[in-house]
């Protein structure tokens, strides 16, 4: 899952990016609209983490934009404004959620991964490839009814691979949908867990490397 955050209070813009990291996520920050705004441009996100009150661009003006727009990424709004009204306004703009500050960053892991789970919930319950089964909501992976134990990022380049329907997935696209900005490009850490995802799946592989293109499911499923 990938997050943006949004938020002019650095402090806890970088507090809770840290934490969401720990949780598996990966996580951009920016500090104030425009910078959200330049993010959502050359990134595709999960969830928005969205400040309402923010320089350069509120956030206000940020959501609806989204919102009208029909992207996909689900908007929580994040906000010092807890009254009734803020709220349902805040909602009113297109946003999905809405958390007041102070927050206990529990709730906040809680609503975000319940905003994630509307977009795995359009694929269908189960995703599959020979004898492979991924289960988004119970995040389980089972090969031949054997349980294969994935750390998330491993989990997360499955899931991705398996959306794509067997088109080719280059390194680049993964790097920017399954990690951060904090990802160096030039560390081979997409071919390292390839590798592991491979190991743990077993033989027949199901993934195949296309040399210098990219990856993508086997066709003979």
């Amino acid at each position: 899952m990938r997050v943006l955050i949004v938020e002019d209070e650095m402090e806890l813009a970088d507090t809770v990016a840290l934490g969401l990291r720990r949780e598996g996520m990966a996580v951009d920050v920016a500090y104030d609209g425009v910078s959200g705004e330049e993010h959502l441009e050359a990134n595709a996100y999960d969830v928005l983490v969205l400040d309402r009150d923010l320089p350069g661009v509120s956030g206000d003006e940020i959501c609806k934009s989204l919102a009208s727009g029909g992207s996909p990424v689900r908007i929580l709004i994040l906000t010092a404004s807890t009254g009734i009204e803020e709220k349902v306004a805040g909602l009113g703009l297109g946003a999905d959620d809405y958390l007041g500050k102070p927050f206990a960053f529990i709730e906040l892991v809680a609503r975000i991964r319940a905003l994630a789970r509307r977009l795995e919930a359009r694929v269908g319950p189960k995703l599959m490839v020979d004898d492979v089964t991924l289960d988004p909501a119970t995040h389980q992976v089972h090969r031949a009814g054997r349980p294969i134990d994935l750390t998330r990022k491993e989990f997360a380049v499955l899931e991705y691979l398996l959306l794509a329907s067997g088109s080719v997935v280059s390194s680049e696209e993964l790097l920017e949908h399954v990690w951060d900005d904090s990802a160096d490009p030039f560390s081979g850490v997409v071919r390292v867990v390839m590798s592991r995802l491979r190991q743990k799946l077993g033989p027949p592989s199901v993934i195949q490397t296309l040399s210098g293109v990219g990856y993508r499911i086997a066709d003979d499923r």
